[in-house]
């Protein structure tokens, strides 16, 4: 099964639900929001691709951060942040077949799916 995590009013994750329903793909939408962060999800994609690819750091919520915070961040202070700010994390995040994809590309997706 495929699970997307992320937050509704996203516009990259707007493009991302529209694409997997474009393409029939079924999967299961995890909601930071409603639901938190999955913390073992979160350490997992951190693993894969470090914390300064999941965090969006040109984001809002990273820009609000202290200047001392965002200077000495490492992989558990982003771990920490990001359960306490899940808008922080580059969206979507997606998981299909244990395989991690961040943010949305067409492209990705499509070798992934079809």
């Amino acid at each position: 099964m495929t699970t997307i995590y992320g937050i509704k009013n996203c516009d990259t994750m707007k493009k991302a639900f529209n694409w997997l329903d474009e393409k029939g793909v079924e999967y299961n939408f995890h909601d930071y929001k409603k639901n938190g962060v999955d913390e073992k999800i979160l350490k997992k994609a951190i693993k894969e691709f470090s914390w300064e690819q999941v965090l969006n750091r040109k984001g809002m919520t990273w820009r609000k951060l202290p200047k001392d915070i965002q200077s000495n961040m490492d992989e558990k202070k982003a771990i920490d942040i990001a359960l306490e700010n899940p808008s922080i994390i580059k969206r979507p995040l997606l998981i299909h077949k244990n395989k991690i994809v961040l943010g949305f590309n067409p492209e990705t997706y499509e070798n992934m799916f079809l």
